[in-house]
């Protein structure tokens, strides 16, 4: 699960952005990265603990406006390449991006943006993004002159893109600014003075501030150090709520549970939620599979399906077998997959 987080305010970017990472940490990954605004994108990423990535950032690096991500690999390999934040621009940079979620329709976007001259690095979803951005709001690949505000740029890409996102982005001719934006995945802002935060959870800025502000799904919001402006899915101005944090910073990482085994109980419902973020769309009513490479006929004829896991995931593919059989009327079975290694199973190919 990767997590991202964000900075706008008076002091240096890179420290906060590394710390408020470090409390992340919990939430499993294999790469991490930050970028600052300083004299214009730097960018400094590394494999590994973020350790790593504290080593790789200079010491000195200026900047007030930051963002940072820790990665947990869904599209592409975990190394720096593919490691966020994912940038786009020609000789300079415009812009900087880090993104919790799956981009589904990301391939088709890819192709098309490759036909308009843009060069990919990486393997991830999260660069089509980078590209789609920059091309609303310059227009081509070594285009300089921003032919609007990030934030209206950024409205005009998410039209196009279908599946989950929490995003923070950077623009280098906007550099007081933090943009957001979300849907399916978890965001929220904190509320400091003369600077503000955004991230994946509370605990990634909790050392620094209690006031915070939940981010729902299809806003978008603008920080600046002394500012946090916050905008429906039409793009109106709206008020929000904003809410104290009165947990310490143990309690925090319990999310106010007194152990984390009541947490996960009763964090099941959120976890499932996640799971299928990007997958089932109720506002379209749609599914979303691409990841299964199958056509909806091949869906179709599937006679049976077998699960594989271990462990409490063993338990949970116990009620996935249930539900497999009530719903679908399709046969189910589930093995400990570390037996089933062993077996020589019996499989047909329509299961």
């Amino acid at each position: 699960m990767c997590g991202i987080v964000g900075y706008a305010g008076q002091r240096a970017a890179a420290p906060v952005i590394i710390e408020s990472l470090k409390k992340l940490e919990y939430r499993g990954y294999d790469s991490a990265g930050v970028t600052v605004l300083g004299s214009g994108i730097e960018t400094y990423k590394a494999v590994g603990k973020i350790i790593n990535l504290e080593s790789e950032t200079p010491k000195n690096l200026g900047g007030n406006v930051g963002i940072g991500h820790t990665r947990w690999a869904t599209h592409g390999r975990p190394n720096t390449v593919n490691a966020h934040p994912h940038n786009s621009g020609r000789n300079p940079e415009k812009i900087s991006i880090v993104h919790n979620g799956i981009i589904e329709n990301y391939m088709s976007l890819k192709e098309r943006l490759i036909g308009e001259g843009y060069e990919f690095k990486s393997e991830t979803d999260t660069e089509v993004v980078a590209h789609l951005l920059h091309k609303h709001i310059y227009g081509k690949p070594d285009g300089k002159e921003a032919k609007c505000e990030l934030l209206v740029g950024l409205r005009k890409a998410l039209k196009e893109i279908e599946g989950s996102y929490a995003l923070g982005i950077l623009s280098s001719d906007e550099p007081g600014k933090l943009v957001l934006a979300r849907k399916d995945s978890p965001l929220v802002i904190g509320l400091g003075k003369k600077e503000n935060f955004a991230g994946s959870d509370v605990t990634a800025f909790l050392n620094y501030t209690r006031d915070v502000i939940f981010v729902n799904d299809f806003e978008t919001a603008v920080l600046t150090p002394t500012s946090v402006e916050i905008f429906d899915r039409e793009g109106n101005l709206t008020e929000k709520k904003i809410e104290k944090i009165e947990w310490d910073f143990e309690a925090a990482e319990k999310a106010g549970y007194e152990h984390f085994m009541l947490k996960e109980i009763h964090e099941q419902v959120s976890a499932i939620h996640n799971t299928l973020a990007g997958k089932v769309s109720e506002l379209e009513g749609a599914i979303y599979l691409n990841e299964l490479k199958l056509s909806e006929d091949e869906i179709r004829k599937l006679s049976r399906v077998q699960i594989l896991a271990c462990g409490t995931s063993w338990h949970a593919g116990l009620l996935g077998k249930y539900l497999f059989e009530q719903l679908a009327g399709i046969h189910c079975d589930i093995d400990i997959c570390s037996e089933y290694r062993y077996r020589n199973p019996v499989i047909s190919s329509s299961e």
